[in-house]
Formats: C-alpha cells, structure tokens, sequence
C-alpha cells in the first residue's frame, strides 16, 4: 500500500470537484451569453434544486442575478476545446454563440437559450439568493429539462484545475444493493 503524501490545500479541486463541467446560458435585455462553471452541486430533488458558485465579476453572473434565470447545458467531451475557448474569453464585449459556432435552442420556460450541441438543457429559475452577496453562490429550481435519448450515459467533462479535464468512466451498476425505499 503507498501511503499518502502532503497535498497543497489551495489545489484540492483537483480531487473534490463536484460533477461535470457544464455550460450556463444567461439572456437580459436582449442580449445572450454562455459562461463556463464547474462549482455546482444538486441540494435537493423536489423541487429540483441546483447550486452554483458563480463569481460576481463574471458577466453572466449580473445578467442572471437581474434575469433571474439561466439554462445549465450538459456538454460532452467533444466539446472540451469549446468548453475551455468559452472559460477563457469575456461575453461582455462578444457573442460567444457565434464565436463558438453553437445553436441558441428556445426554451419553453425561460428567456435564456439552451445550447442545441449540448447532451441535455435544464432551464432554471432563481430560487434562493440568500448566499449570493457573502459567498456568489446563488441556488436555482430546474423548472424545464430536456435531455438527448441517446447515449445513456455521455462522455462528461471534469475540471481537474490548471486546463485539464478529466472524463468520467464506465457505470458501475450497484442498484441492487440499495434497499432504503425513497
């Protein structure tokens, strides 16, 4: 067995990162943008809650606080290099649709578009703000989804920090173990 080895705490994002990297498309007054974001988490089932942790210098992040909604795209791995481009670039001076040749999709419950090449769309509205001013951490309620049949399960993205993405790996299916009743 290899013992384990000090670690810098400033880097443990590297192990801890939430779940797939996804893509929030923001729209206020006319105007659309998409935003790069790997601190989310789910809070609750039902309703459908969805935390995010998005910085307040970001320009999405006053789009969506004055909108109060936004769509959280699924992308997959093919889409690592856009993914990355759109991290890296600010939407307040370009349109990162056109940039990075993606398809605004109509939403049925929010102004903001879905993103058309993404695995799954799930349009949000804001739902607490409490944490926004301390902590941007702002907790929205997926009132619409949307999601390709196919494949089951895609190949996601992980930010691992520093550009590197890691992907997800085989489903290990355990359900028969799960004997608690919801």
């Amino acid at each position: 067995m290899v013992n384990k080895v000090e670690y810098p705490v400033d880097q443990v994002r590297h192990w801890l990162e939430p779940g797939p990297v996804v893509l929030l498309s923001s729209h206020w007054q006319g105007e659309h943008n998409i935003m790069t974001l790997g601190w989310h988490t789910i809070l609750a089932f039902s309703p459908s809650l969805v935390g995010c942790m998005i910085d307040a210098g970001n320009h999405s992040y006053e789009m969506i606080r004055q909108s109060g909604e936004c769509v959280i795209n699924l992308p997959t791995v093919d889409m690592a290099e856009t993914v990355a481009g759109i991290g890296n670039c600010d939407g307040d001076d370009l349109d990162k649709f056109s940039r990075f040749n993606l398809t605004p999709e109509a939403s049925q419950r929010v102004a903001a578009p879905g993103i058309a090449e993404c695995h799954a769309s799930f349009e949000c509205r804001l739902h607490d703000d409490a944490l926004a001013s301390r902590y941007n951490f702002l907790i929205f309620e997926v009132v619409h989804a949307r999601v390709k049949p196919e494949p089951a399960w895609p190949q996601t993205l992980h930010y691992a920090g520093e550009g590197v993405f890691r992907t997800d790996g085989e489903v290990l299916d355990v359900s028969h173990l799960f004997t608690k009743v919801s």
